[in-house]
C-alpha cells in the first residue's frame, strides 16, 4: 500500500496579514484544519480518495467563512447560485453542476451526476430537477443568508460591479474551495466548489465546474483544484495543462505548476492559485496572488496550514 496525502484550499486573492485580525485568522485556520481532518480520517481508514475529497469539501461548504455552500455570495437578484465539480483519477469519470440553488452540498450533487447519470455536466433547472430525482438535500434560502455576504452585494450594487472574494481590493477576491487527495490504493481525486461572484448577472459561470479548467484528476499524472479569476483559468485550461506537462513532457509536478501558475497565467493577467498532488504523493500549493487559504497533510508529516505568501 502507498502513503496517503491530501491538500485543500479555501480561495486565493489579496489576503494580507495587515488586514487580518488575530481572531479572524484563527477562525480560518481552524476551519481549514477541520476540513483537512475530515478528509484525512477517510484516508487513514484506507478509504477512497473520492470520499476524502468530498468529505473535506463538505466541511468547507458548511462553513460560512468560505464562498461555497452556506457562505455563498449573492447574485444581482439576491440569490445564491453554486457550482461544483469532482473527478476520479482512476477512470477519468467526472461530474459537475452549475447555477444550482438551495442545494446544501453542491459537491455531493456533482458526484451524483458522475455516479447516477450518464452525463458529466448539468446546469440550472435541469440540475435542480436531477437533484430532486435523487433526493439531494435542499435547504431554505435563510440557511444561505450570511450578513457580510449580503453587505457585499449592497456595496457592489452601488457601483454596479461584480465582486470576487477574500480581499480588500474588490477586484481581486477569488472565493472557491477545493480538495485533492491520493489514497493508499494509489488513486487520485480532485473536487472544487464555489458560490461564484457577488452581483453576478447573465448566468456567469467560472472555471470551478469545468473539467480540465478548474478541476482535473488522472492517476497517471496528478489531481488539481484551482481558485482564481475563472475566466483566465478557463482560457488557459489550467488543471489539464499541468497534467499534460507531466504526461507528455515528463515534467515534475513542481515544474509543471510553476510554468502554468507563475508564468503562463501571469502573462495573460490571470491571478489565483491551485492545489496539486501527483501520483507519487508529492504536493504543491502554488499561487501568484498575495495569499491563498491552504492546508496539506501527508501520512507521515505534520499538518501544514498557510494563508499568506510568506
Amino acid at each position: 500500500m502507498r502513503k496517503f496525502a491530501i491538500a485543500i484550499h479555501g480561495g486565493a486573492g489579496t489576503i494580507l496579514r495587515s488586514m487580518m485580525t488575530a481572531e479572524k485568522e484563527l477562525s480560518y485556520k481552524q476551519a481549514l484544519e477541520d476540513a483537512i481532518k475530515a478528509g484525512e480520517s477517510v484516508l487513514r481508514k484506507n478509504g477512497r480518495s473520492m470520499d476524502a475529497v468530498e468529505a473535506a469539501i463538505i466541511s468547507l461548504e458548511n462553513n460560512p467563512l468560505f464562498n461555497a455552500g452556506k457562505g455563498s455570495v449573492f447574485t444581482n437578484e439576491g440569490k445564491n447560485e453554486m457550482d461544483a465539480s469532482i473527478m476520479n483519477g482512476k477512470d477519468l469519470m467526472a461530474g459537475a453542476v452549475a447555477g444550482v440553488q438551495n442545494i446544501k452540498n453542491p459537491i455531493s450533487l456533482a458526484r451524483a451526476v458522475m455516479e447516477k447519470s450518464e452525463h458529466v455536466f448539468m446546469a440550472g433547472l435541469g440540475a435542480q430537477e436531477f437533484a430532486k430525482k435523487i433526493n439531494a438535500q435542499f435547504i431554505p434560502d435563510d440557511y444561505f443568508f450570511v450578513q457580510h455576504r449580503f453587505d457585499q452585494l449592497q456595496e457592489a450594487k452601488k457601483s454596479d460591479t461584480m465582486i470576487l472574494d477574500h480581499t480588500v481590493d474588490k477586484e481581486k477576491k477569488f472565493g472557491t474551495v477545493g480538495a485533492v487527495a491520493i489514497d493508499v490504493h494509489g488513486n487520485l481525486a480532485a473536487g472544487t466548489s464555489t458560490g461564484g461572484m457577488t452581483n453576478k448577472k447573465h448566468g456567469r459561470v467560472g472555471d470551478t465546474p469545468i473539467i480540465g479548467s478548474g478541476t482535473f484528476a488522472n492517476n497517471k499524472t496528478c489531481a488539481i483544484s484551482c481558485t482564481g479569476h475563472g475566466e483566465f483559468f478557463i482560457r488557459s485550461v489550467v488543471a489539464y495543462d499541468i497534467s499534460c506537462l507531466i504526461e507528455y513532457k515528463g515534467l515534475s509536478l513542481k515544474k509543471a505548476c510553476d510554468i502554468v501558475v507563475m508564468d503562463k497565467l501571469v502573462k495573460i493577467g490571470g491571478e489565483g492559485g491551485l492545489i496539486a498532488i501527483d501520483a507519487k504523493g508529492n504536493i504543491e500549493l502554488p499561487f501568484n496572488s498575495e495569499g491563498m487559504y491552504r492546508a496539506s497533510k501527508t501520512q507521515d508529516e505534520e499538518l501544514f496550514i498557510g494563508i499568506y505568501k510568506d
